[in-house]
């Protein structure tokens, strides 16, 4: 009988527990949840069989990252990030965290491979090229300031390695992924 000494794992997963681990995110596939914060340093991230076939484990990360970065670090002892989903400022929150996913995945071309996939993303295709400019979208302003988090703050490093070694993958493999795959076109 064979002795197995190794595993595969997918090396986009690589990289965004990485990235999380060095931001200070324990990530726990769990099939009983979506996505959740508990926190105390865990993420909770539902099952490969209980996401959306355009759902990814990095995605999953980035989102909930974005989520803690438009918060701020007070949410970070906070379950789901001290969001309370039945609060309509809860949609303007979530709108921010859209933003912000969309400015920081711009600067690598990967928009559409980080694409929401939840009931917000007609809200994300309308976002225009320059998701952090403009009036009249209460989101805007705290979009930006959690884009200063991300890409001065602590997690920076972390957050910009990792979109960075996103983009290497995807140049790696967009040329021979089926039609069908999001990395096929992960450009924006």
């Amino acid at each position: 009988m064979r002795t197995i000494s190794k595993k595969y794992s997918d090396p986009l997963d690589l990289v965004w527990i990485h990235a999380a681990q060095q931001i200070g995110m324990k990530v726990i596939r769990d099939p009983e949840v979506f996505a959740s914060w508990d926190g105390k340093g865990s993420l909770r991230i539902g099952a490969a069989e209980t996401l959306d076939p355009d759902d990814s484990l990095a995605q999953m990360i980035f989102h909930e990252v974005c989520h803690a970065l438009v918060e701020g670090p007070e949410s970070f002892d906070q379950e789901d990030w001290g969001l309370d989903p039945d609060v309509e400022a809860g949609a303007v929150r979530e709108h921010a965290c859209l933003r912000l996913q969309t400015a920081l995945s711009d600067r690598y071309e990967l928009r559409a491979f980080f694409a929401a996939t939840t009931d917000f993303r007609k809200y994300f295709d309308q976002i225009g090229s320059t998701p952090l400019d403009g009036s009249g979208d209460p989101a805007i302003a705290l979009a930006k300031e959690a884009f200063q988090r991300a890409t001065q703050g602590p997690w920076s490093g972390a957050l910009d390695t990792a979109l960075q070694q996103t983009r290497s993958i995807a140049d790696i493999v967009m040329n021979v992924a089926p039609a069908d795959s999001l990395w096929s076109a992960p450009e924006s």
